[in-house]
């Protein structure tokens, strides 16, 4: 460890990356506030990698707590947490990963009603869901309070991954031909973004962790100014059954 990180808990932690972004950089990561929508297989990931590589502050959302069916791929779950709000486990990780993080939990279902309250004053707001009618919700909230929306998704082996800025025309739904695009977000129209996908889709462990590191890269990219965004319309995809599939294509 480099000697003139002794001595400061914050800076000890995150000493081994500081050659790949300046202090000034890192200060930025430092003060960042972000929002990790759901705490679940991808979200879990995300918020231990955000918390390592020292973010100032995470508001944590997740209504749900822990099953068995979450130990095949949650890095959040073990058997002593099944029963227990994801979002509180999630921020009792954090303070024994990283203590200088500030958490702020919301055990409850994201709606147009409290999205705001939610997502707040954060820098980044990053999509760690299971559904389109909830990214919908928070993708538009965050696009009109003029943050940067990461957007991760899985189904079995196969992830994707893509950030929406706030200044460009590109935005979820008209990415995605969502039944929403151009429309208020009317009871009828919410009730068609829930058809959009049913049932429980397949996950093994690696798709979601990886996913989850991944979206946290982004985030820390977009704090420091390091490195080079995946912004929309470009969008990483892959296969884990196929390593030969990694590659950054246009929708």
């Amino acid at each position: 460890m480099p000697t003139r990180y002794i001595g400061d808990g914050y800076w000890e932690i995150i000493s081994r990356q500081m050659s790949i972004v300046t202090r000034s950089q890192q200060e930025r990561f430092k003060e960042a506030k972000i929002a990790v929508i759901g705490c679940g297989g991808i979200g879990g990931q995300t918020i231990e990698m955000l918390a390592r590589m020292g973010v100032g502050q995470l508001n944590l959302v997740d209504e749900d707590a822990f099953d068995l069916s979450n130990l095949n791929r949650q890095t959040l779950a073990s058997i002593k947490e099944l029963g227990l709000s994801k979002s509180k486990v999630a921020k009792e990780k954090v303070r024994l990963i990283n203590p200088y993080v500030k958490v702020n939990c919301f055990e409850e279902t994201v709606t147009k009603e409290n999205v705001d309250k939610i997502i707040g004053e954060c820098d980044i707001v990053i999509d760690a869901l299971d559904n389109v009618k909830t990214r919908v919700i928070v993708s538009r909230s965050a696009k009109n309070k003029g943050i940067p929306f990461i957007h991760g998704a899985i189904h079995g082996t196969l992830g994707q991954i893509t950030v929406f800025s706030p200044d460009k025309d590109t935005n979820y739904e008209t990415m995605f031909n969502l039944p929403s695009k151009g429309k208020d977000l009317t009871e009828d129209v919410l009730d068609d973004l829930s058809n959009v996908t049913s049932g429980v889709p397949p996950v093994i462990g690696p798709t979601p962790n990886l996913i989850g590191c991944l979206e946290a890269m982004e985030a820390f990219k977009i704090m420091t100014g390091v490195g080079k965004v995946t912004e929309a319309p470009e969008m990483l995809t892959f296969d884990l059954l196929d390593l030969s599939s990694f590659g950054i294509n246009e929708i």
